[in-house]
């Protein structure tokens, strides 16, 4: 079992309740084992939320909106994807544009990401 920061619980539970349109879209193809794997959205992991996690392959799935392409928040998402790699997990990004406009293009990779080629 990963650890997490169990004052993360609450404001998870928030962020589940407010899904951005890409989270919900992407959502929709990852709940139920889709895809063959549980997925959870809006996870604690560590001292992070994640958006969507695989325990059983060890995969994270972040879905970035605008603010994430700036330099400072970008700079904050490589220390933040370093931090969970050394927890021997796996980290996809994908912007909030690509999941909305190419979805099954990003389920395919994240299907490839877990081992179903």
């Amino acid at each position: 079992m990963i650890p997490y920061n169990k004052n993360l619980k609450e404001p998870a539970k928030n962020l589940r309740n407010r899904q951005t349109e890409a989270e919900q879209c992407l959502w929709i193809r990852l709940k139920l084992k889709h895809l063959g794997y549980a997925f959870y959205r809006q996870k604690p992991v560590g001292e992070y939320i994640v958006d969507f996690f695989c325990p059983k392959v060890r995969l994270i799935v972040e879905v970035d909106g605008g603010q994430h392409f700036t330099s400072e928040t970008a700079a904050n998402d490589r220390v933040r994807d370093e931090y969970l790699r050394s927890l021997g997990l796996t980290v996809l990004r994908f912007s909030n544009s690509e999941v909305l406009k190419d979805t099954d293009n990003v389920v395919v990779k994240i299907y490839k990401r877990l081992g179903k080629n």
